[in-house]
């Protein structure tokens, strides 16, 4: 599971990080972006997390999947700055579910007030509200659920 210190790093774990929350959502955009109009609003969304933000890593903990998720974040920005040549209105970008009520959150949703803890139904329906209002200049960003810019 998720390493709580430095002690805990274990080499196929950080590859099985990024293999899941980099590698994959990468290859995903390599096959698909080519395939999505070249004019007009489209959306390419990644699961990220906030873990992957870098600036806002207050408790540490979590290596393989926060280094991964940041990962992945750069790499959406990369792909992001790509795409624009391409399609000017096309959209690419990370998006935090928050803590939705999974196996992965199991751990710790005791600490987790009622009302940050979703419903995986409903994480869908919130991430969707957020493409829903997602412009081109958001493009290569990370969103949480609630629609605000996460910092990377």
């Amino acid at each position: 599971g998720p390493e709580k210190s430095m002690a805990a790093l274990d080499p196929a774990w950080l590859a099985r990080q990024y293999a899941v929350n980099a590698i994959g959502p990468a290859l995903v955009a390599k096959y698909f972006l080519p395939r999505m109009p070249k004019t007009g609003r489209c959306v390419f969304a990644a699961l990220s997390a906030r873990v992957g933000s870098i600036s806002d890593n207050r408790l540490g903990g979590w290596y393989g999947y926060r280094a991964a998720k940041a990962a992945l974040n750069q790499l959406v920005r990369t792909i992001a700055v790509e795409e624009r040549r391409r399609n000017d209105r096309s959209i690419v970008v990370g998006l935090h579910p928050g803590t939705v009520a999974t196996a992965l959150s199991k751990p710790f949703q005791a600490g987790v007030r009622a009302d940050q803890l979703f419903m995986p139904d409903r994480a869908a329906v919130q991430l969707l509200d957020v493409i829903d209002g997602l412009k081109a200049p958001d493009s290569g960003k990370l969103f949480g659920w609630d629609g605000a810019e996460i910092a990377p």
